[in-house]
């Protein structure tokens, strides 16, 4: 991971200039491109928001991090569950989408404060303590249930057009496993524009909404924004989208040290160390807490982004800052959210089918990766209790355990089991830092390199 680097190997901005910098910021915009946008065309967050909150977030990971670390932060895959689950939720009530959104980001809101606790837990007791209590069989087993649980709604839209959408997942799988370069980096974005585009030749693409939209405008709307809750809230739907969406955090905090770890080996330089991984929590924390409080997703560290670095060998920072900046510039175009949100929704099922299966089997390979020994009963209870707790509730009579005050959905519930039992029952093994890939395993992204 603290590999020396050679001139040869690494080249800075002095050495490219202007020109080269702007063409390759412009690379690293669009290799994060299709897989963030499609996180609010899957959950019904603004596009806008999401691409200017992509930006302002990679800039604020950036100063956090004293400028050093050369990653982007676009939008999770980890939390598709917990916006599911509150809009449901929200929806059961009377209320819209568009309502029961706002709720979800809320939940998102305080799952960014916790990477702020375990960031301090960190600095002031080292990774290997904390991270005991967070071992593979819990969040393996949480990531595998994320993707199940996901997988009713990949069906349902489907369903439109299984043409469109098995045209998706077919362009998808032949770019990611026969593709070089860059179209292995972006199989995601390839496979939602050739069905697009195909959908569009057959008269299934309703255009008029682009036609209407403005070239520039606003990125977001406060009806849109967490704080149009206050206005009127139904506590009852927070406290359960607070229950419900925090737990993933756990996961999703192991996963950027996974991604810490893959641009550290991609690039020679133990980010680990310096500036920290408090300081990269804190990064991407606050990242996420700011994009949800306006609308947009939570946040991560890309590892499309960590595959260009991989091939080009540029890992200078300014080069994702400046994909940042034009992020930002994008998400002044109302006409170009149109058009994304004008996309079929077979496609966006036959997307899903592939990114729903990968979020299942990034749990299992951390499972495999880490050598959880399942001849050993603790670790037999705590994965089946959180695998059966989180389908079964999800797709049981109620989809959500009843607390009176509150309801609790199922990934929330087996999250708080699993953690719960992992620290109660003896035979804890767990070491985190002794087996450098298993801790990298827990990438959600649908093209993670490193």
């Amino acid at each position: 991971m603290s590999k020396p680097i050679t001139n040869e190997a690494i080249y800075d901005a002095r050495t490219l200039g202007t020109g080269k910098m702007m063409v390759l910021g412009a690379q690293h915009l669009f290799a994060m491109f299709g897989a963030t946008i499609l996180v609010p065309v899957i959950t019904g967050l603004s596009v806008s928001a999401t691409l200017l909150f992509a930006g302002l977030g990679t800039l604020i990971f950036h100063l956090l991090t004293k400028m050093k670390v050369p990653a982007f932060l676009g939008s999770s895959f980890a939390f598709l569950g917990g916006y599911a689950a509150v809009s449901e939720l929200g929806m059961s009530k009377g209320l819209t989408l568009a309502q029961s959104l706002p709720y979800a980001c809320i939940g998102v809101f305080f799952a960014g404060l916790v990477y702020f606790v375990l960031a301090g837990l960190f600095a002031a007791f080292g990774a290997r303590k904390v991270m005991r209590f967070f071992p593979p069989v819990v969040t393996g087993p949480i990531i595998i249930a994320i993707g199940l649980t996901l997988s009713g709604s990949a069906i349902q839209n489907c369903t439109n057009n299984w043409w469109i959408a098995l045209l998706a997942v077919a362009i998808i799988i032949v770019c990611n496993i026969w593709g070089k370069g860059m179209i292995k980096i972006v199989p995601i974005l390839l496979g939602v524009l050739g069905s697009y585009i195909v959908a569009a030749c057959f008269g299934q693409v309703d255009f008029s909404g682009v036609r209407d939209a403005a070239w520039i405008g606003l990125p977001f709307a406060g009806k849109n924004t967490a704080f149009a809750v206050l206005k009127n809230p139904d506590w009852g739907i927070i406290v359960s989208a607070i229950f419900t969406i925090v737990p993933i955090s756990l996961a999703t905090m192991v996963e950027h040290i996974g991604d810490m770890c893959a641009i550290s080996s991609t690039t020679g330089i133990n980010y680990l160390e310096d500036p920290g991984l408090h300081r990269t929590l804190m990064g991407d924390g606050l990242a996420t807490a700011l994009a949800s409080l306006f609308g947009a997703p939570a946040n991560t560290t890309y590892g499309e982004n960590t595959g260009v670095l991989n091939i080009t060998k540029v890992f200078d920072p300014r080069v994702i800052r400046i994909a940042a900046c034009f992020a930002i510039v994008l998400s002044f175009c109302p006409k170009f959210a149109a058009l994304v949100g004008a996309m079929p929704a077979a496609t966006i099922g036959g997307v899903s089918l592939v990114l729903y299966g990968m979020i299942s089997a990034v749990g299992a390979r951390n499972l495999i990766e880490n050598k959880v020994d399942f001849t050993a009963s603790r670790n037999l209870i705590v994965a089946a209790l959180i695998l059966v707790l989180a389908i079964g509730i999800k797709y049981g009579a109620n989809d959500a355990i009843s607390l009176g005050f509150t309801s609790l959905s199922g990934l929330a519930v087996a999250a708080l089991v699993g953690i719960i039992l992992n620290a109660i029952l003896p035979g804890k093994d767990y070491e985190f830092g002794k087996n450098i890939d298993g801790d990298k395993s827990v990438d959600f992204g649908p093209n993670k390199e490193g």
